[in-house]
C-alpha cells in the first residue's frame, strides 16, 4: 500500500526527526522487512540511527548505502524537505532557488543535490507509450542553424515522443518521452521509438527519410506533414520555455538528459492532485537508484 503525506502538516508531523525519515527510506527499501544482503538472514539488531546488525551474519548494511543518500554528510531530514519542496513547485526550482530554501552553505551543494534527484525521476522499468503516438525531434542550444541530419556544434537534437488521447472533440495529451539523441538518422530514430514505444502501436511522423523503417520494425506508421504534427510540436515548446524559465537556458548540453527527466516527470503527472504522492514516488526511487558521486556530476559541467 503506498503510504505518503498528503499535506505540508502531515509532512512536518510525520519527518520531523532524523528518525522518522530513516524509518521511512528503512519502509520503501524493504517493504517486506529487512533481507541481509549478505546471508539473506531476516533477524536483525539496530545498532546506530543508519546502521543494521544481522543476528545470524554480523554484518552491518546502513539503511542508506547504495542510494543516492550514501556518504551523505547532511541530515536525511534536509533531503526530506528537498524532495518536499522540489515535488511542490509546479514549474521546478533552480539550484538558487533550493539553497535559499533549505539554507545550504553553498550554491554547488544545492546544484548537486538537483542532478542527484533528477537521476531517480525516471524509473527504468517504467512503461512505455501506445495507442497512437506522434514523434519528431527538436533542436536546443544556441541559435546556429544546423542541418537536420547531423546538427550543430552548439545545438543537442532532442526526439519527441507525445501519446495522442484524442477522442472526438475532446483534444487529450498522454505521456511523454524526451531523449537526447545524436543525429537524425534511423538508427538513432528507430531506437529511440523502439525504447519508448510499445510494438504495435500507430506511430505517426513527418516524412524525414530517418523514419522510413518504422513500419519494418512492428509498428504502423503513418507519414503526416510536419505541420501536422501539433501535440510534438506543443511539446517541445512548452518544454524549452521550462527551460529558459526555471533555468535561463543555463541547462548545459552534458546534462540535458537529467533536465529532459525532470520535465517528463513533471509533465506526466501535471494532473496530479497529491504532491504527496510526487514525493512519495521520488523516495521510493532514490532509494533503488545507485548513488553518483559529486566529482562524476561536475566533471560533466
Amino acid at each position: 500500500m503506498e503510504d505518503y503525506p498528503k499535506t505540508i502538516i502531515e509532512f512536518r508531523d510525520r519527518f520531523n526527526s532524523e528518525e522518522g525519515c530513516i524509518k521511512y527510506l528503512e519502509q520503501l527499501r524493504w517493504p517486506n522487512g529487512f533481507i541481509c544482503p549478505y546471508c539473506k538472514a531476516e533477524e536483525f539488531w539496530r545498532t546506530e540511527k543508519i546502521l543494521i546488525k544481522c543476528k545470524n551474519c554480523r554484518k552491518r548494511t546502513s539503511v542508506t548505502a547504495g542510494t543516492i543518500f550514501h556518504d551523505t554528510r547532511k541530515p536525511i531530514r534536509l533531503w526530506f524537505e528537498a524532495m518536499w519542496y522540489i515535488t511542490s513547485q509546479k514549474y521546478g526550482t533552480n539550484a538558487l532557488g533550493l539553497q535559499r530554501i533549505l539554507g545550504l552553505g553553498s550554491y554547488n551543494t544545492a546544484w548537486k543535490w538537483l542532478h542527484r534527484l533528477r537521476r531517480v525521476m525516471v524509473r527504468p522499468d517504467r512503461e512505455k507509450l501506445s495507442g497512437k503516438v506522434e514523434v519528431d525531434e527538436t533542436m536546443i542550444g544556441g541559435k546556429s542553424h544546423g542541418k537536420r541530419g547531423r546538427g550543430s556544434e552548439k545545438k543537442v537534437l532532442v526526439a519527441i515522443a507525445v501519446e495522442d488521447k484524442k477522442e472526438g472533440e475532446k483534444k487529450e495529451i498522454g505521456r511523454i518521452r524526451l531523449a537526447v539523441i545524436p543525429d537524425a538518422s534511423s538508427k538513432s530514430l528507430i531506437s529511440f521509438i523502439s525504447n519508448n514505444i510499445e510494438e504495435g502501436s500507430h506511430v505517426r511522423t513527418d516524412g524525414w527519410k530517418g523514419y522510413s523503417n518504422v513500419s519494418a520494425n512492428n509498428y504502423e506508421h503513418t507519414v503526416l506533414n510536419s505541420n501536422d504534427l501539433v501535440i510534438c510540436h506543443l511539446v517541445a515548446s512548452l518544454m524549452k520555455r521550462w527551460l529558459m524559465g526555471t533555468y535561463q537556458g543555463a541547462a548545459r548540453h552534458q546534462h540535458l538528459d537529467f533536465y529532459l527527466d525532470e520535465y517528463t516527470f513533471r509533465f506526466n503527472r501535471r494532473t496530479s492532485a497529491s504532491r504527496g504522492k510526487l514525493f512519495y514516488r521520488i523516495v521510493q526511487q532514490a532509494v533503488t537508484t545507485t548513488p553518483v558521486k559529486g566529482m562524476n556530476i561536475i566533471g560533466k559541467n
